[in-house]
């Protein structure tokens, strides 16, 4: 089954730049569940989100996300595990799940 692993952070942690040793984690975490992971990318800041609506026909665009979170979408994996339990395995290993969260989504398929 797909699972999507949203990484939420304070984005305001890699201000000054990236951890390089963080950076090595993340890189080690790709090599021990590479097999697992169908794709995924790290996300530029909130600051260059454009938030995208239609109402009534009208197309709406705003700066920024759509509402202030102490933690942002920092980046995301998409991975193919056998169940839920295996998914939130493999998301306890993001180096990010040390200073934020990992929400877990099923991805759903349609027939």
């Amino acid at each position: 089954m797909k699972y999507l692993l949203l990484i939420y952070e304070n984005e305001q942690r890699w201000e000054k730049g990236y951890d390089p040793v963080e950076l090595a984690e993340y890189g080690a975490f790709s090599r021990e569940v590479g097999a697992a992971i169908l794709g995924g990318n790290a996300l530029k800041p909130t600051a260059t989100a454009t938030t995208v609506r239609v109402r009534e026909g009208k197309r709406l665009t705003t700066d920024g996300p759509f509402a202030e979170t102490k933690e942002q979408l920092s980046g995301f994996y998409m991975i193919d595990s056998p169940n839920l339990d295996g998914a939130i395995a493999i998301a306890a290993k993001i180096a990010g799940a040390r200073f934020g969260s990992i929400e877990v989504r099923p991805v759903m398929t349609f027939a």
